[in-house]
């Protein structure tokens, strides 16, 4: 099966395909697929908003599954559970993306064949914002070496120590 993970592969798909469908994309700002989306929204990429709980999302129409957008679609990029990408694959078929992206550790062999046995390009185990900021040069935009997120935990100091 093939393999676009290599960073040719990655560099291409992300520079030559610009609306990206986020299933999944959460409305709460701490949510790896929020951080993610609006990171891409910033940078110059169009978001679609998939999650039937949201009428908005990041200031744009959501849509309750992929066959409900009525836009042209590059990317399906997917925050759902490995045993949750069978029943979108045939979605991001019909709707004609070129791309099937599956976040990190996101896997499932099955719907992976049947995206390349589709002609789709299909990426597993990685996820968009760290790509484009690892081939693109923006991994000290928020978040990265900024210390607005770190594994240690913080020295508060208390108000008494001024």
């Amino acid at each position: 099966m093939a393999d676009n993970s290599d960073i040719n592969s990655l560099r291409k798909i992300l520079k030559t395909n610009k609306n990206i469908a986020v299933v999944g994309l959460s409305a709460k700002w701490h949510r790896p697929s929020y951080f993610a989306a609006k990171y891409m929204k910033e940078h110059g990429y169009n978001i679609v908003p998939v999650n039937p709980a949201y009428d908005e999302i990041l200031g744009e129409k959501c849509f309750p599954t992929l066959l409900d957008i009525d836009k042209k679609i590059d990317i399906v990029n997917c925050f759902r559970k490995s045993e949750d990408i069978g029943p979108l694959v045939p979605m991001a078929i019909d709707i004609g993306a070129k791309v099937f992206w599956m976040q990190l550790g996101i896997y499932n062999e099955e719907a992976e064949k049947k995206i390349n046995d589709a002609g789709l390009e299909c990426v597993q185990d990685r996820c968009v914002k760290i790509e484009h900021a690892r081939l693109f040069g923006g991994l000290n935009w928020v978040g990265v070496n900024t210390k607005v997120i770190s594994a240690k935990r913080p020295n508060w100091q208390s108000i008494d120590d001024g």
